[in-house]
């Protein structure tokens, strides 16, 4: 479940990280079968995801869920405490089907001010520490920064970022495909 980070926006689908982390997985010894999909729609916010997030689980039945929602609340100045509360709820949601969870970290430009930001941040450490998930504290780290892998908004990855992000969530999506020797179906994929 992601937004425009995930959704592959202003490109081809095929490009995006999530098409690229199938691809992964495919060259992966013992995870060749497994299904990625995408459920990622640009704009997405954590209620909005919240919403659908009924649906996705009881459509693909997921053993996995790679939860990548938050930037659109932070861009829109929502409360950092429900958008803490709408990640708590699909988390819990997703367990309840007996998926476990991938969150996916964002971080917001910082326009928005030291505190708004910091509040913003902590939520992706906090639920992870408190619901004991995997993490990945800033999916687009060494990328965001570098004007070369994105777009001219300045907010959203260019193609050859792609593959990097696709790398930095294999790189702990793997091992727990691997150790938990389960399929995914994963509803985040972008």
């Amino acid at each position: 479940m992601g937004d425009s980070i995930s959704a592959a926006y202003g490109m081809a689908v095929n490009d995006g990280w999530v098409s690229l982390l199938q691809e992964k997985l495919k060259q992966t010894p013992g995870l060749e079968q497994e299904r990625v999909v995408n459920a990622s729609i640009s704009g997405e916010t954590t209620g909005g995801g919240l919403m659908r997030l009924p649906q996705v689980l009881t459509t693909h039945k997921p053993d996995w869920v790679l939860l990548e929602l938050g930037a659109n609340d932070g861009l829109r100045g929502l409360s950092p405490a429900a958008m803490k509360s709408n990640l708590e709820s699909m988390v819990r949601l997703s367990q309840q089907t007996g998926a476990r969870v991938l969150l996916l970290g964002m971080k917001i430009p910082p326009s928005y001010g030291p505190r708004y930001i910091q509040m913003f941040y902590e939520v992706y450490s906090q639920l992870a520490e408190a619901l004991q998930l995997p993490l990945i504290p800033f999916i687009l780290e060494d990328v965001a920064l570098d004007t070369a892998l994105m777009q001219p908004d300045g907010l959203h990855p260019n193609a050859r970022a792609q593959p990097l992000i696709a790398i930095r969530i294999a790189q702990t999506l793997i091992p727990l495909l691997q150790s938990s020797g389960s399929t995914i179906a994963n509803p985040h994929t972008p």
